[in-house]
């Protein structure tokens, strides 16, 4: 069994800074990916940040330059700092773990519970 608990949301004003934690726990695979999604009100969720545990990253469009993925492999958690947010940046941030990520590599197996994150003056 996996769990994958987030923690670091909250409310920031436009142009602060927060930084997302999600720590996992279980049987992990030394190959996998690590990736942030986000579903905002109305809006499906979507995938804008990933990084496998060779250190590999991806971003969408939208977050390049203002978001960065790290992780700590010996601790099984990965991070996101967000810069520079926008009001269009509030959502519920999800992490996710993707344990086979060389057959499947769009597939993800387990999710977090999810953090919120508003971004308001």
């Amino acid at each position: 069994q996996v769990q994958l608990v987030e923690s670091g949301g909250g409310l920031v004003q436009p142009g602060g800074s927060l930084r997302l934690s999600c720590a996992a726990s279980g049987s992990i695979f030394s190959i996998n990916v690590m990736g942030w999604y986000r579903q905002a009100p109305g809006k499906q969720r979507e995938l804008f940040a990933a990084m496998g545990s060779g250190g590999s990253t991806n971003y969408a469009d939208f977050v390049k330059g203002r978001f960065t993925i790290s992780r700590d492999n010996a601790k099984n958690t990965v991070y996101l700092q967000m810069n520079s947010l926008k009001p269009e940046d509030t959502a519920v941030y999800y992490c996710a773990l993707n344990l086979n990520p060389l057959v499947r590599p769009s597939r993800y197996d387990y999710w977090g519970q999810g953090t919120q994150v508003t971004v308001s003056s």
